[in-house]
């Protein structure tokens, strides 16, 4: 892997998501919409963005 790390930004509220969801999101590190976290790109990572691809902005 040339790149060791992934940078993901909340860009949807977690209001009214499940509460798997919510924990994902917490699991990245993720407070707000707009926060952004860079991140090591390893396998756990990669599955909890996955769960919640549909409310970030991925950076490589």
């Amino acid at each position: 892997m040339a790149n060791k790390t992934i940078t993901v930004k909340l860009k949807k509220s977690i209001i009214g998501c499940t509460d798997k969801q919510k924990n994902q999101v917490k699991g990245l590190g993720l407070r707000r919409v707009g926060h952004e976290r860079t991140l090591e790109n390893t396998p756990s990572v990669r599955g909890m963005i996955k769960q919640v691809i549909h409310m970030l902005e991925i950076k490589e």
